[in-house]
């Protein structure tokens, strides 16, 4: 059962990375833009020049701040199956090194299980804007395209996420029952 989980965990990691790849690139063009307009704006070009850059139309891209933060909410949850799928999230060890491997077996399956009712809480909670959205029809001011798009691909991949951190939930205690390793761990900073 690793296999597909892994797999759906890569797959909306890679859509999560190719949405990231292009809003960078954005902000690249609009901060470039924006700083042409401003170099057009500001005298220091010779005025044919000046006019003819600013005739072009060259600027910040708009609405690139809507866009950007509802891709960032969708990378956001794109980027947790995986990071949960291999118990990646930052920890502080500095007490639990010193126990047993069977306490430790357990206290991670305890902040995993934790951490899936916390996912599961987000996603059930995106889903009830997501309903909200929709019933209002609330749309973004410069694009105006509706503010349910983004809640949507965000809560497509927090569903993802919940599924993924149930089921590691789920492997983790069971790794602490029978201390058998069934996912695999984080190597960590070493030290």
């Amino acid at each position: 059962m690793n296999k597909p989980v892994e797999r759906l965990a890569h797959g909306l990691a890679v859509a999560g990375g190719l949405v990231l790849v292009v809003l960078v690139l954005m902000t690249c063009v609009s901060v470039l833009g924006r700083g042409l307009n401003t170099l057009g704006h500001s005298g220091l070009l010779p005025a044919g020049l000046a006019e003819w850059l600013i005739a072009t139309g060259v600027g910040p891209v708009n609405g690139d701040f809507e866009l950007a933060e509802a891709g960032v909410a969708f990378t956001i949850f794109a980027f947790l199956p995986l990071c949960q799928f291999y118990g990646a999230h930052a920890t502080v060890d500095v007490f639990t090194s010193g126990m047993s491997s069977r306490v430790n077996r357990w206290l991670i399956a305890f902040w995993e299980t934790l951490m899936a009712v916390v996912i599961v809480l987000i996603a059930v909670r995106l889903f009830a804007g997501l309903q909200d959205k929709l019933r209002y029809g609330e749309t973004t001011f410069l694009l105006q395209f509706p503010i349910w798009w983004a809640y949507a691909a965000s809560f497509a991949a927090a569903l993802v996420a919940a599924l993924v951190s149930i089921y590691c939930a789920g492997a983790r205690l069971i790794e602490a029952m029978t201390s058998r390793r069934i996912l695999p761990y984080s190597e960590g900073a070493n030290h």
